[in-house]
């Protein structure tokens, strides 16, 4: 059965911002193969690629059912079918602290053509996703950005971090664990079949990670029908001592031609589901023959490897935003997840754009399970009074940034930042290890 937010027509606010303008807004279907193709170009033009061929429209097409695809028109221009805005987004599961997955609504393809620029396309597209993930009761939004300046006027903020890790092998050793089991290599094909259960598996343990689109482990595993050079991606897996594959990975390598003793390795998707699994694959790339640089990108802030490797001086961390979170129902996602401290706090959140604030109190208990009730008259007691945005509260839902740091910077209000700061804590630092 098809969801209903695939064909759900624009609501009317976002339609009077764009007749305002001479616009008007579509829902695309993949059904509709020649609307579908104008869509997809566009999107492709607006991140700067190629044309795509029509073998490469119909297999985006036909991987890319699951997803709502809006397009911003002008009947004016000289090809009206062709979008001058775009934006594509979907119901996926977001994991939080604690162990538990929340539906959000998934945000991608945000482009707005150069020639209309500054006429409110994309501020029409990004509030009416969000008014639409409230009408779905989908408590959360989130998005992997190009321009990270563009959103934090809709209220999003980084919530997980991105580091890239650039290795060199020839200086470090291996000295952490070797565990039992062993290390193999894998059809690609065999990959593709094996990863999505495992992701499912490892990924609720992780805040921040989201389910897989499922077109991306294809493009992972290089099985994609428009696939260009599928031979270059090797796989490997990781079995444990009772045969169970606990981890996979998946790489390219290219000579240097300068010196065959250092080609470089790209480590293009890393996933284990238990430190043995982590360390038989990570210990397979430092060990390498013939290899002199191992890079891995969509790492954590705090990755076990650094900790593996003889010389610390060795790797390479550039750390950058990556995933983005906008709260949109905040009872809601404050139930969902679990605190790293007791605490009562009494937050009051004020929101850009109208669509998600108020006053509630937060009670985190000693196993950190939170119960949020509105803040009604004075505030308790015994709570710590919290004044912020949705961003500032969408970035620290996560336990990636603290409260206290969001205090010191002048993003967040309160007297004691410090407990504030222990309730929203988490031991597990937030990653997403893809693009979406």
């Amino acid at each position: 059965m098809t969801e209903p937010y695939l064909i759900a027509e624009p609501d009317s606010a976002f339609v009077a911002a764009l007749a305002a303008r001479g616009l008007e807004p579509r829902v695309v279907s993949t059904d509709d193969v020649d609307a579908y193709a104008a869509w997809l170009q566009v999107v492709r033009r607006g991140f700067l690629g190629g044309e795509a061929t029509d073998d490469e429209v119909e297999a985006a097409r036909a991987r890319g059912v699951g997803a709502r695809r809006t397009g911003v028109y002008d009947p004016s221009a000289p090809v009206p079918d062709a979008p001058v805005g775009t934006v594509a987004s979907w119901i996926a599961e977001l994991s939080v602290p604690g162990g538990r997955g929340i539906p959000s609504w998934a945000v991608s393809s945000v482009t707005v053509a150069p020639t209309h620029r500054r006429r409110g396309v994309a501020r029409a597209m990004l509030e009416c996703e969000l008014r639409l993930a409230q009408t779905l009761g989908v408590p959360m939004a989130m998005l992997t950005v190009s321009e990270s300046t563009l959103y934090g006027r809709y209220g999003f903020a980084p919530a997980a971090w991105g580091v890239s890790l650039t290795l060199d092998v020839k200086r470090a050793s291996w000295i952490g664990p070797v565990p039992d089991g062993r290390v193999d290599f894998i059809a690609r094909e065999r990959l593709r079949e094996l990863i999505p259960g495992l992701h499912e598996r490892a990924r609720l343990a992780s805040p921040g990670e989201i389910e897989m689109p499922t077109g991306h482990w294809d493009g992972f595993a290089g099985t994609r029908p428009d696939a260009k050079e599928p031979g270059k991606h090797r796989a490997i897996q990781y079995a444990d001592a009772s045969g169970e594959v606990r981890g996979l990975a998946v790489y390219t390598v290219r000579e240097n031609q300068d010196d065959f003793t250092k080609s470089y390795v790209s480590v293009e998707y890393l996933l284990a589901e238990t430190p043995g699994a982590y360390a038989a694959l990570w210990r397979f790339f430092v060990e390498l023959d013939l290899v002199g640089t191992v890079e891995a990108h969509q790492q954590s802030v705090d990755e076990p490897l650094l900790w593996m490797i003889s010389d610390r001086r060795a790797a390479t961390v550039t750390v950058r935003d990556h995933q983005y979170l906008r709260i949109v129902d905040v009872p809601a996602a404050l139930d969902a997840r679990r605190y790293g401290a007791s605490g009562v706090l009494a937050l009051d959140v004020t929101d850009p754009i109208g669509l998600s604030g108020g006053r509630w109190i937060l009670r985190a208990d000693a196993d950190g399970r939170g119960r949020v009730e509105p803040w009604q008259g004075d505030a308790p007691d015994d709570a710590v009074v919290v004044r912020l945005g949705i961003a500032e509260l969408s970035a620290a839902y996560l336990g990636g940034v603290s409260l206290a740091t969001l205090a010191a910077a002048g993003r967040v209000e309160t007297r004691d930042a410090a407990t504030a700061a222990r309730v929203f804590s988490w031991h597990v630092p937030p990653r997403l290890s893809f693009w979406y």
